[in-house]
């Protein structure tokens, strides 16, 4: 069975990131670009949502329908053309905006690429139902999920150097002298 995982920040009060509220604003008001609002994305914590799926259910003693077993799941968002999205949320305001009785689960923006990636998602959607909707997707999607991962050098068209820095020298306080 799975288990939920332990929170990043216990006392996390749901609110939004300053960072991220502001470029999201700027984003919102044309004076920040996507780039900003990533930036401010990759150091913040979204809320990933659940959602209880009816799986079976039992009339009960006083002869009415009630819910005998349900799972929780993740809910997508299904385009038009079919491609799927993954949904986050900033902070739990827009998280209760677009569904009341979803439940949070606390991510990085890195953890919700990469399980993008691996649900096949075409995108994730931060903020669906506002205030402010960002995208996430095509390659800028697959390079924040490869992060995760540490697969960034598996990548087509990216390089990935690694730096080392050279071993410090050894400095010799005293030196000897030929007697």
């Amino acid at each position: 069975m799975p288990s939920i995982p332990q929170p990043l920040d216990p006392n996390d009060d749901g609110g939004v990131a300053p960072a991220v509220a502001a470029a999201l604003s700027g984003y919102q008001a044309g004076t920040a670009d996507a780039t900003e609002v990533l930036s401010a994305l990759s150091g913040a914590r979204l809320l990933v949502p659940v959602v209880a799926l009816l799986v079976e259910t039992e009339v009960g003693e006083h002869g009415l329908r009630q819910e005998k077993e349900s799972e929780m799941a993740l809910p997508k968002l299904v385009g038009k053309d079919g491609r799927q999205a993954v949904l986050a949320f900033t902070g739990t305001d827009a998280l209760t905006r677009w569904r009341p009785d979803a439940r949070p689960i606390q991510a990085t923006t890195l953890q919700v690429c990469r399980a993008a990636a691996q649900e096949q998602a075409a995108a994730v959607v931060v903020d669906v139902a506002g205030p402010v909707p960002f995208v996430i997707e095509g390659e800028v999607l697959k390079a924040l999920a490869a992060v995760e991962s540490g697969t960034l050098d598996q990548l087509d068209g990216v390089t990935v150097a690694r730096i080392r820095p050279e071993p410090p020298r050894r400095r010799r306080w005293f030196s000897r002298r030929p007697t």
